[in-house]
């Protein structure tokens, strides 16, 4: 009997022309048409199907590929769902507002998008979330963003770089330890030599922030603090409501899963919630808040925008593409279109530009034909590293390109699981924000160049050594 793995054979062109159509009809929907990413998807889905039909691939075979691809975004869905009663119940707890009344009295008005992009940096660092930076400080400097009347996209390019910054140099994060398995290198060695990448990927965002940020928004510092009388009046703005972020802080340091960190943190809310606004808990108010967020109404229609979020159905939005671009995934895995793609890449590198190049390109396109940063970290890992070795590279150049190409890409593609997350929360469409994502778009880019030009690309003398005994036995 044949293996039901090897029984769909596909042709190197074949898979070029799946992944160019795939391209095609999702650039095509979300720049010329203004769709929502959900449409393009779907109807990807439904051209898979067509097509593993033509190639007489059984239908329960189709319908495992979907299965298996919705399975492996599980638990970010249920995290998707988590952060969203998150958001609400710091709202209600006044958790949010105190971090947007404390964030404007630690930043630099006349620098916002420099500060933004440092400080969420360093929260990134101490978190070792992107996820949870953005969905919280990234929340406040929104917030502060509309009051400022700066170009939310900015802000939001300035949010998103500096949570990716903070999550790939912090060793709490699950990229980053992902990065470092997957290539067979200690953690830390991992993140050293990260620092070649992200160094000068920082410095160029920092310098670019700064020149897009000078002196602008200055005008409407009276405007702001009339916006945080307006939180004071809804909610509460005090010292303690700071205590869920705390909760969240300590998780992360002694390396406490997501999904259980997350509901420490909605607990901890719900709790100084009811300490700050005794006598104002009433369950049928907190399972509307679960469920629809938290509704703010004090007459000021910006504030009440801002304070007006969160809840399990604001992220429904973000699940409903996650699920659609899963089962995109799990059709192309099952039609080896992926594996196709990456075998006929890695037969045509020969010098090392080359192989960081394709690398880094192949960490791209997993990126966008499954739209999950988890598997362009691993396939494209398991593909290279064997090929690294060959050339005399250890581990820690392997995983220092799978972060450029993988994980720092993730957040730029629209029905990307970074994507899809940060978009929803910072209600910034990926497309207006990803040009200003600075520290993304330099990374893989500072990554190639390093690939041509052998910078931080020094090989191991105890590789090069067995290399070279490997050759001469084959000689002889």
């Amino acid at each position: 009997m044949m293996s039901e793995k090897n029984d769909v054979t596909m042709k190197g062109w074949e898979a070029v022309s799946i992944l160019l159509i795939i391209l095609g009809i999702i650039g095509t929907s979300l720049v010329l048409f203004s769709a929502e990413p959900h449409v393009p998807i779907f109807l990807v889905v439904l051209l898979l199907i067509g097509w593993a039909k033509v190639r007489k691939l059984p239908w329960k075979r189709i319908e495992k590929g979907m299965l298996e691809g919705v399975q492996s975004g599980i638990v970010p869905v249920i995290i998707f769902m988590l952060i969203g009663v998150l958001i609400a119940v710091w709202m209600k707890s006044g958790t949010i507002p105190t971090l947007i009344a404390f964030s404007f009295e630690i930043i630099s008005v006349e620098y916002f998008l420099l500060s933004v992009f440092l400080v969420t940096s360093i929260i990134g660092i101490s978190l070792g979330s992107s996820f949870t930076t953005v969905s919280t400080i990234g929340i406040a400097f929104i917030a502060l963003g509309t009051a400022l009347d700066y170009n939310l996209a900015m802000v939001a390019g300035a949010v998103v770089s500096g949570a990716v910054f903070g999550d790939k140099m912090s060793p709490l994060s699950d990229t980053t330890n992902l990065a470092s398995s997957v290539s067979k290198v200690d953690l830390f060695e991992h993140i050293r030599h990260m620092l070649w990448t992200t160094i000068p990927a920082f410095l160029i965002t920092s310098i670019i922030f700064f020149f897009l940020s000078t002196g602008s928004g200055t005008a409407n510092i009276a405007y702001v603090e009339a916006w945080l009388e307006a939180f004071a009046l809804e909610t509460t703005i005090h010292w303690f409501a700071l205590l869920p972020a705390i909760v969240i802080l300590v998780a992360a340091v002694k390396k406490i899963a997501a999904i259980p960190t997350m509901v420490m943190g909605i607990v901890a809310g719900v709790i100084v919630s009811a300490i700050l606004q005794p006598g104002a808990f009433h369950v049928t108010e907190w399972m509307s808040i679960i469920q629809n967020g938290f509704e703010s109404s004090t007459g000021n229609e910006q504030v009440d925008s801002i304070l007006s979020s969160g809840g399990i159905q604001s992220m429904m939005w973000a699940v409903s593409l996650l699920l659609l671009a899963l089962s995109m995934g799990g059709i192309l895995s099952e039609l080896r279109v992926i594996q196709t793609l990456m075998s006929t890449i890695h037969k045509l590198v020969e010098t090392r530009g080359k192989v960081v190049l394709s690398t880094v390109l192949s960490g791209i396109g997993i990126n966008t034909t499954l739209g999950e940063q988890y598997m362009s970290v691993v396939l494209t890992g398991e593909a290279y590293e064997k090929r690294y070795k060959e050339m005399g590279y250890s581990g820690k150049h392997l995983s220092k390109v799978l972060e450029s190409g993988g994980t720092v890409i993730n957040p730029l593609i629209p029905y990307g699981v970074s994507g899809v997350f940060m978009a929803s929360v910072l209600n910034v469409p990926v497309l207006s924000f990803a040009p200003f994502a600075f520290f993304c778009i330099l990374c893989p880019i500072i990554t190639v160049i390093y690939g041509f030009t052998g910078i931080s690309m020094k090989k191991e003398p105890e590789q090069q050594a067995n290399n070279q005994q490997t050759a001469h036995q084959l000689v002889s």
